[in-house]
């Protein structure tokens, strides 16, 4: 089966390894020094008979125009997460597309579950403390409220990410509160968790808020100034998911006031100019987009994606197929 690399070159070798690229050369025809960042980069020779694509960060746009010239492909395995690079109309064509969204979600989980329990344990605004007065800390006296038992833990959508943050929550004594249009009763009750059905009274009850919805117009700003304000004094907001989904200015003026804290690993704009507030301010803990893959964990998207090819190549159907009219 033919098939080519379409991402950015220099994200090859630290998604896929030696041995990865080696067991890809035996189930495809395929280059695997080259990799391509336009449809149109691709000679005529190099896309007749092409069947497969392996795309990830930094795909080209496959719209009408390329998805003429790829006359002969069949399916794309994306080891990224979203698939908005490939125009909809491909669905008509019956093209099969594989995301590797699952396996990016492990360490996102990973992460807000570290940010969570540190946050219960006050663990940042301590050390901050701990290392400006440079004295012993009482903390059954000055930190009295710590630890995560019994905490409740509100979270913003039952997404892939939010299901395992759900269940990794589920034997460590807390209450889990969810708010998400789209979560039923009945999976509430399976997941073990409250199901909410207003964002401000969610917030009300949280003094942990972890954010896991996705970035549409319709959730732009939904943790607004009236959500925010809901929370109670000493409540913390974990956002992992996109800056866009908090009003930060709103977030700014609450953190400024002192009554809230606030972990981001996403901002909007994704760089915050030089001397925004967030990056000095006390209560916040910030981090540069660290929670999705990176490092060696990009090596499970490539195991993820070498998956799905031996199975398409196998003439099975993808494990994770991503449908393309989401």
């Amino acid at each position: 089966m033919k098939a080519a690399f379409a991402m950015a070159a220099e994200t090859l070798p630290f998604v896929f390894g030696e041995e990865e690229l080696r067991r890809l050369h035996e189930l495809l025809d395929i280059d695997t020094e080259r990799t391509f960042g336009s449809i149109d980069a691709l000679s005529d020779e190099e896309i007749d008979g092409l069947e497969l694509l392996i795309t990830g960060w930094g795909a080209p746009m496959i719209g009408e125009r390329e998805l003429a010239r790829l006359a002969t492909l069949r399916a794309v395995v994306h080891w990224g997460g979203g698939i908005g690079f490939i125009d909809p109309s491909a669905t008509e064509r019956g093209l099969a597309v594989s995301s590797a969204r699952s396996a990016n979600a492990v360490p996102v989980a990973e992460f807000t579950i570290a940010m969570i329990i540190l946050a219960a344990k006050d663990a940042f605004w301590a050390s901050q403390r701990y290392r400006t007065e440079q004295r012993e800390i009482f903390r059954e006296i000055e930190l009295p409220h710590t630890g995560l038992y019994r905490r409740t833990i509100g979270l913003v959508g039952a997404s892939t990410i939010g299901r395992l943050v759900i269940e990794q929550l589920r034997d460590r004594d807390v209450d889990v509160l969810v708010y998400d249009p789209y979560l039923t009763p009945d999976d509430a009750v399976r997941l073990g968790v409250e199901r909410m059905e207003d964002l401000e009274a969610l917030a009300r009850r949280s003094t942990i808020l972890s954010l896991h919805a996705p970035a549409f117009a319709r959730t732009d700003g939904m943790i607004s100034r009236a959500v925010l304000a809901a929370m109670p004094d000493g409540a913390t907001l974990v956002n992992t998911a996109r800056g866009s989904l908090v009003d930060q200015d709103a977030l700014v003026e609450e953190l400024t006031k002192g009554r809230l804290r606030a972990i981001l690993d996403v901002t909007d704009p994704e760089v915050l100019p030089v001397g925004h507030p967030l990056y000095s301010l006390p209560n916040v803990f910030l981090t540069p987009h660290l929670a999705g893959s990176t490092g060696n964990e990009l090596r499970r998207l490539g195991h993820a994606a070498l998956a799905e090819v031996e199975r398409f190549v196998s003439g099975q159907p993808f494990e994770h197929p991503f449908p393309l009219s989401q």
